[in-house]
């Protein structure tokens, strides 16, 4: 096995070795449970902004709304008083907008290929679905968009209704008549007072919740794995980010990143790609002779992508990685310039609602330790 190395993009012949010896690692008899840890880094091609990117990041473009701090969005107390904001941005992140990428469609051929144990995935965007990924080998550490319930008595609320509400940039309310609510009243469409159901939010972890007992229950099985591969993702947000620390000694560390992260490249038979996570994969299919394969897998996600983004997924065949993710951001500045002027427009409406009521809560309050991974 190669031995430990820290690489980036100008050594492409260094970085061409430690793929060449991870290949013929992956085609040996000794490779038999892969496992994945993937983060916002491997969706950024999709056209969906990570976190923490300086300007492009969903916190820098969040940053200009009129918003307490940027996280609140995706604060659980927040939410319960301002469910407008968190709707208005799932808008415009809501499933079917983006087509999965190459590296998505890698973690579909391993799969297939009856390697994959265990995809391990921050993101919330369910573009690991959307490849063909089969669910049962999915565990969305930070929830996803995939269902969705009622905050209160915990229902599960029907994926076409949210949808469509999504789209209409309605706010979905529990429809469970014996939901407790919010304790308030409210008047229906017909001018009568009735009681206020529970807000209706996907399954995302927000600040202040737990993370799902799937995640728990997965953790004990990483002792199997003889391969753990890293990709894009900072390794910041605990629990999940202890992970990589999780596996027994002697199984092969993989990180493909922009830059090195945890303790990924410390342990002897480590190897560490410093570059796209796109471009990375594409060599190491390369190397294993699943190239044409992998083409074809991405090729098939082109009927994954819904309404106005068949356009963009359609010129993504023929663009390269850099030119299409121009094309997201400018897009993706003009949505966030209209959401801020639709966000404070509801806001002051809520505002004026509840007589001013000042927002007490507060950013230091809720437990930072979880983040819903784009």
């Amino acid at each position: 096995m190669a031995n430990n190395k820290t690489l980036d993009e100008s050594t492409a012949n260094a970085r061409g070795d430690d793929i060449a010896s991870l290949a013929r690692y992956m085609q040996s008899k000794t490779c038999r449970n892969v496992f994945l840890m993937l983060g916002a880094g491997i969706s950024t091609a999709a056209g969906i902004p990570d976190f923490r990117s300086p300007d492009t990041g969903l916190y820098a473009n969040l940053a200009r709304l009129n918003l307490p701090y940027p996280e609140a969005v995706f604060e659980i107390n927040f939410f319960r008083r301002h469910p407008e904001p968190f709707y208005m941005l799932a808008k415009e992140l809501y499933p079917g907008k983006f087509r999965p990428t190459l590296t998505h469609s890698f973690v579909r051929l391993l799969a297939s290929k009856s390697l994959l144990h265990t995809c391990f995935t921050q993101n919330i965007d369910t573009l690991e679905r959307r490849a063909g990924v089969p669910a049962g080998k999915i565990i969305e550490a930070h929830g996803s968009f995939a269902t969705q319930r009622c905050i209160e008595c915990k229902r599960p609320y029907d994926d076409e209704k949210m949808k469509k509400a999504v789209k209409e940039g309605s706010i979905p309310r529990c429809e469970n008549a014996k939901c407790k609510g919010t304790g308030k009243t409210r008047r229906n469409e017909f001018g009568e007072e009735e009681k206020e159901r529970g807000l209706v939010k996907p399954d995302i972890v927000f600040f202040g919740e737990g993370l799902p007992d799937e995640f728990h229950r997965a953790i004990p099985t990483l002792r199997e794995a003889d391969l753990l591969i890293v990709m894009g993702t900072s390794l910041t947000v605990r629990p999940f980010a202890m992970l990589a620390e999780l596996v027994r000694e002697g199984c092969l560390r993989v990180l493909i990143n922009l830059e090195k992260v945890g303790d990924l490249g410390d342990r002897e038979d480590d190897i560490v790609c410093l570059g796209k996570c796109d471009e990375i994969v594409q060599e190491l299919a390369r190397e294993l002779g699943w190239e044409e394969e992998l083409q074809k897998a991405w090729e098939a996600t082109a009927e994954s992508v819904e309404s106005e983004k068949v356009e963009s997924a359609a010129a993504a065949e023929t663009s390269t990685a850099d030119e299409l993710n121009k094309r997201e951001k400018e897009h993706l500045q003009t949505e966030v310039d209209k959401l801020t002027r639709d966000v404070e427009k509801s806001l002051a409406l809520t505002d004026n609602l509840t007589g001013g009521e000042e927002e007490t809560t507060d950013p230091n309050s809720s437990a930072k330790q979880e983040e819903p991974a784009l």
